[in-house]
């Protein structure tokens, strides 16, 4: 999968935040804050080639029921659609 370059993730304070850079603060008025998992999920997201390669990360990685897996990368997923980051 593709991000747009134009955003980048930031630990402030514990928190992690999707900051848009160049053009894209023209457009883009606000902040994305995201959970430990969202930041795991963009870190790896280039390095896989489908959604399915995401939910076998993440289940890797954490121990959690692959259908609460599913929708939580889902609904960042969409967030992100939805902002026009992938």
């Amino acid at each position: 999968m593709k991000l747009k370059k134009e955003f980048i993730l930031r630990e402030i304070a514990g928190e992690y935040i999707l900051v848009p850079t160049g053009e894209t603060t023209l457009n883009f008025n606000g902040l994305i804050t995201v959970n430990e998992l969202g930041a795991f999920i963009w870190n790896n997201i280039e390095k896989v080639n489908s959604e399915e390669d995401i939910l076998k990360l993440i289940l890797d990685e954490y121990e959690v029921e692959e259908n609460i897996a599913r929708e939580d990368l889902n609904e960042f997923l969409n967030k992100l659609k939805a902002a026009e980051i992938i």
